[in-house]
């Protein structure tokens, strides 16, 4: 089904009153993807909404996040970022890069969430460009303690304070004000208007389920429009039963921190956990081959951790969905990591 955003004013509270850093040109593309869907058999539109093109150090969609942390960090008079993430986090290339566009400082902590020993992967792709943006990387040893991540974290800025710095911190774990999912309410006025434009009736958009900024800060933000379009979220780091209250707490505290009721209920947040094994940062063959077809069908570089899983249900929903309205992938990116993963796609 097609919901555009109602003409009424929008319900995204204090939004545009936030401050935000401009790190890149929107809005990003969205493109038919005809290759893949004659591939697949079906006729329904299948089409990419290129937010691995967000402008800065490879793109991805942790610009749009960004965007309202470090424009925090400029209100703030900070002049160092401190980010923790795992060793090939987009997350942490992409607060390197926005720091150095705003004139700080970066610190990156490296949490152990992957058991790979692979040179490649420990000196290659994301890490590699950390060095060249001249990020000072730290590491933590464990890789499922959010809160112990972000204690390390404030230790880190504690010191930078002493040594009179003014210091940032990004936070990991829940119960922080989600800043960053601010992008991802944005991104969906963005695309609303895109489906708009282009007449398009749409039955399902697939997005990847992480943290929950992106999943949770865009359903947020298709529902505070007045948009019903289903969104089908992809687990790339824990299983459903984890996954779909992280979301439903997310939406809630956006809301909070919009100063608005939360237009998202319970029953609204779907996520699936199919091609999550063999675990985060690890790909299935049925992953792997979803890369592959992506390439080779539409010169779509995916990775394995987030957009290769996502990829992998969203070809699962081609193949399987009843109807003939559109259905829409959100490319979050993650290019870099492909090379820290050469092994396991020249296998």
């Amino acid at each position: 089904m097609t919901d555009i955003a109602n003409t009424s004013p929008p319900r995204l509270g204090r939004l545009d009153d936030l401050p935000r850093a401009g790190l890149f040109h929107a809005p990003t593309h969205m493109e038919p993807m005809a290759n893949l869907g004659a591939a697949l058999g079906t006729k329904r539109p299948l089409l990419v909404k290129r937010d691995d093109l967000t402008d800065m150090a490879f793109g991805g969609n942790k610009v749009r996040q960004l965007e309202f942390y470090l424009g925090e960090a400029q209100a703030q008079g900070a002049d160092t970022v401190l980010i923790t993430g795992a060793v090939q986090s987009n997350f942490a290339r992409l607060a390197a890069a926005g720091a150095r566009k705003l004139g700080m400082d970066c610190h990156i902590q490296l949490e152990e969430r992957v058991a790979k020993n692979d040179p490649r992967y420990r000196n290659s792709g994301n890490v590699l460009i950390e060095r060249l943006l001249g990020a000072t990387l730290h590491s933590y040893p464990e890789g499922e303690d959010e809160a112990g991540a972000d204690r390390q974290l404030g230790e880190i800025a504690e010191g930078l304070r002493q040594a009179g710095r003014k210091p940032y911190i990004i936070p990991l774990a829940p119960g922080h004000a989600p800043l960053g999912a601010l992008g991802y309410v944005d991104m969906a006025r963005e695309l609303l208007q895109q489906v708009e434009a282009a007449g398009l009736t749409v039955d399902d958009i697939i997005i990847p389920s992480g943290s929950g900024a992106t999943h949770g800060g865009f359903l947020f933000g298709l529902r505070a429009l007045g948009s019903q379009i289903p969104v089908t979220g992809i687990c790339v780091r824990r299983d459903a039963a984890q996954q779909k209250p992280r979301i439903e707490h997310r939406c809630q505290e956006i809301a909070d921190l919009l100063e608005v009721e939360n237009p998202v209920p319970a029953d609204d947040v779907v996520v699936t956990d199919a091609f999550l094994a063999p675990g985060y940062g690890k790909a299935s063959d049925e992953v792997l081959d979803a890369i592959r077809l992506a390439a080779r069908m539409e010169a779509l570089i995916l990775d394995p951790v987030y957009s290769g899983k996502t990829m992998a249900g969203f070809i699962d929903t081609a193949k399987r969905a009843e109807g003939e309205g559109a259905l829409i992938f959100i490319h979050t990116g993650g290019t870099p990591a492909i090379f820290a993963y050469e092994g396991d796609l020249t296998a």
